[in-house]
């Protein structure tokens, strides 16, 4: 073996860069679907810094910021919320 050569082991039962970091187990976030938002200068950097501090990507900041803005929601804004998003889906599945 060459100096300064690691060895590569050969039954590495590690898999190779990062792992799957979606919401749920094995998803990869590089498969949700992207969207893009226009935000004032001082909301962006507040959305920058709550990420640095959190030590959380962008996505999981708004992502959690949605969920607590749907639960602070009264219930029958939540039942239309969610009936919208079911006749969305059925609709994507046609």
């Amino acid at each position: 073996m060459a100096v300064g050569f690691a060895r590569r082991r050969s039954h590495s039962k590690h898999r190779s860069g990062r792992p799957p970091a979606g919401v749920r187990k094995g998803e990869r976030v590089k498969d949700y679907p992207q969207t893009s938002l226009r935000l004032p200068p001082e909301i962006k950097a507040k959305l920058f810094a709550l990420s640095h501090v959190a030590a959380a990507p962008q996505w999981r900041v708004v992502s959690a910021a949605l969920d607590e803005f749907f639960r602070a929601r009264p219930a029958s804004e939540q039942r239309k919320v969610t009936q919208y998003m079911t006749a969305q889906a059925r609709k994507r599945t046609r």
